[in-house]
C-alpha cells in the first residue's frame, strides 16, 4: 500500500489518499507489462493494408511478344511482378493483428504499471467543483501550481468528468482526460505526470483492486 499526497486547487497539501493494488512480482513485471502493451498496440491496428497480386492488377491479358525467336526472356504478361506496374509478391493483405492475453494478466499488468507511477501522481481534492464554466487557462494555471511544467505530457484521471472539464482540457495537446474506470496501459506509461482527483483514486481501488 502506498500513500499519495492530496493537494487542493491552490496546490497546498490537505491530506493523503491510499492506493493498495496487487502487482506482479519483480521478476515477471517487466515481461508482463511489455506483453500487455504490445497486445494493446497490436489490437489497435486496423489491418487494412492491401496490395494487388498479378491476378488482380488490371491489364496484362495479352502476351507481350511471341514465345520464341526474339532472343529475350519469355513473358506471358506485362503484369508480372518482375515488371514495373505489375503485381506484388507476398504483399500485405487485410488481416487481424489481434493478440490474445488472459483478462487476469491484463488487469495485473495495468495495476503493476499504475503502481510503478505512484511517484508521478498528483492527487487533487474536489477537482470538478472548481469548474462551473469551461476555461482552459484555469487548467494551465492549476498544473503550474501543482509543479507540472508547461509541455509535460499529462494524463488526467477523473471519476465522471463534467462537460466544463472536458471542454477546458480538450484544447491542451499535452493533456489527455480519461475516466477512472477506463484506464489503459499505453496512456499510463506514455504520460510523464498523472493528475487524479481524490475520488478517482477511490474508484480505481474499487474497480481494479479485486486482484
Amino acid at each position: 500500500m502506498v500513500d499519495c499526497i492530496v493537494r487542493n486547487w491552490q496546490g497546498k497539501e490537505v491530506g493523503t489518499a491510499s492506493l493498495d493494488l496487487k502487482v506482479a512480482s519483480q521478476s515477471t513485471a517487466a515481461d508482463l507489462v511489455h506483453r500487455a502493451l504490445v497486445r494493446q498496440q497490436a489490437n489497435a491496428r486496423q489491418g487494412t493494408a492491401s496490395t494487388l497480386t498479378r491476378a488482380e492488377v488490371r491489364g496484362g491479358g495479352r502476351k507481350p511478344y511471341k514465345q520464341k525467336g526474339t532472343g529475350r526472356a519469355r513473358q506471358g504478361s506485362i503484369r508480372t511482378p518482375l515488371r514495373p506496374g505489375g503485381g506484388i509478391i507476398f504483399g500485405p493483405k487485410p488481416r487481424s493483428h489481434a493478440v490474445a492475453m488472459n483478462r487476469k494478466e491484463r488487469r495485473l499488468a495495468l495495476r503493476t504499471a499504475l503502481m510503478s507511477r505512484v511517484d508521478d501522481i498528483v492527487a487533487v481534492k474536489r477537482f470538478d467543483a472548481e469548474f462551473e464554466t469551461p476555461r482552459t487557462r484555469d487548467v494551465v494555471a492549476a498544473l503550474e501550481r501543482w509543479g507540472i511544467a508547461a509541455g509535460t505530457r499529462v494524463l488526467m484521471i477523473l471519476t465522471a468528468p463534467s462537460e466544463a472539464v472536458i471542454r477546458s482540457v480538450r484544447n491542451l495537446p499535452d493533456v489527455k482526460l480519461i475516466a477512472a474506470n477506463q484506464l489503459n496501459l499505453f496512456d499510463l506509461l506514455n504520460a510523464r505526470r498523472l493528475v487524479a482527483s481524490e475520488d478517482a483514486l477511490t474508484t480505481i481501488q474499487e474497480v481494479y483492486g479485486d486482484g
